[in-house]
């Protein structure tokens, strides 16, 4: 049980690091001296990316936990 509670905590640490990433990208962007339109393009190609890598990353974690159940279903 104290690997899975490791895994979690990997998981809450790697979400943080992610909402922090994405909470200084979006001020970054939105101080930035530009025209509101050029400002509003980039923080929606941003947000696009962001859902992509997103996603990728989610079919991934999903992918390993169920090879993880595979494997332990198999050695058990």
């Amino acid at each position: 049980m104290t690997q899975e509670n490791d895994k979690n905590a990997l998981v809450y640490l790697l979400a943080g690091f992610g909402l922090g990433a994405l909470i200084g990208a979006v001020a970054g962007i939105l101080f930035a001296p530009k025209a509101g339109s050029e400002t509003r393009g980039e923080l929606g190609d941003k947000i696009k990316d962001l859902k992509g890598k997103t996603e990728e990353w989610i079919a991934e974690q999903r992918a390993k936990r169920h090879a993880n159940g595979a494997t332990e279903e198999v050695g058990a």
